[in-house]
């Protein structure tokens, strides 16, 4: 059953729409960009935009896909527009940014799943803006390994692709994806390019268990997954998934504490956590770790 509870105060998010907020709106919409940040109503907007951070969402703003959570446009997608990286890295360069996050629509009507416009908002990005870190929220291509080659190939800072929820309610959550081809691909994209961090997200309050999300978590790191961020589920209309329940600060902190203990480099976990908050801070962590990894490896060669 959904639950009649009314929404706590720790999810009640304060408006904030300063100037940056505003700069920010106005230049997207002179780019003809679209954000995730809009198009999937996420609670975080006017924090991030007002720390002029935001997620870009290439290859239109219209989805192959219905999956019952998001809030996305469902549809046929027009064609590709081939300059939109260039569109999207002079937005970077506008903005300033250090840590860039590209994601996109699904778009099962390409053979590539837009993988090429992937790494090729990669590489615009890198041009105009040496400096900046480069995380790419992708989907699952439908299992096209080479698409995904694509993608690794460019070389992003880090590969982000969310299992969302938990294995036994992915099939009603999710349209089209399935929940064991989301953790070959991060498996795959780690042995595409080792040294690349994986990340992945689980929301909560769709109906699983406790048990259930440390289960998935477990999946991720069982994958080589390397950064998990877990949030509450918030209803965007009547039309999606129901809120089953609210889960507590205590909760959440609760699963970072677990995650860290199974190995994860960063577990970004809180009610209003989503796939890309505070994601700066994360590839700085995965970067920490990465080099952990590589001075550990250096030093059992030593020994040996």
């Amino acid at each position: 059953m959904s639950t009649k509870e009314r929404k706590p105060e720790w999810l009640k998010v304060r408006l904030t729409t300063g100037e940056n907020y505003q700069e920010l709106k106005k230049m997207m919409r002179s780019k003809t960009l679209h954000t995730v940040c809009e198009e999937a109503r996420c609670p975080n907007i006017y924090e991030c935009w007002a720390n002029r951070t935001a997620t870009f969402m290439i290859l239109g703003d219209i989805c192959t896909r219905a999956c019952r959570f998001c809030a996305v446009k469902t549809g046929l997608p027009t064609e590709l527009d081939w300059a939109e990286p260039e569109r999207v890295a002079e937005a970077v360069e506008q903005m300033g940014v250090r840590h860039a996050v590209v994601t996109s629509v699904a778009r099962d009507d390409l053979n590539d799943g837009g993988a090429a416009i992937f790494a090729a908002t990669i590489k615009a990005i890198r041009i105009r803006n040496p400096f900046t870190s480069v995380e790419v929220l992708i989907p699952d291509f439908l299992g096209n390994w080479d698409a995904l080659k694509i993608v690794m190939d460019a070389k992003p800072d880090i590969l982000n692709h969310n299992i969302e929820t938990v294995r036994r309610l992915s099939d009603r959550v999710r349209a089209k994806a399935k929940y064991d081809r989301s953790l070959e691909l991060l498996k795959r994209a780690k042995e595409m390019q080792p040294q690349i961090p994986t990340k992945s997200s689980i929301m909560v309050g769709v109906g699983e268990t406790y048990e259930e999300v440390i289960e998935a978590m477990r999946d991720l790191r069982a994958h080589d997954v390397d950064i998990v961020t877990i949030g509450q589920y918030l209803q965007p209309t009547k039309k999606h998934l129901k809120i089953e329940r609210y889960y507590t600060p205590e909760e959440f902190a609760a699963l970072k504490e677990e995650g860290l203990k199974m190995g994860f480099s960063h577990v970004e976990s809180g009610p209003l956590v989503r796939s890309s908050y505070h994601a700066h801070e994360q590839v700085k962590s995965a970067q920490a770790h990465q080099e952990q990894k590589n001075s550990r490896s250096l030093n059992k060669k030593d020994v040996s």
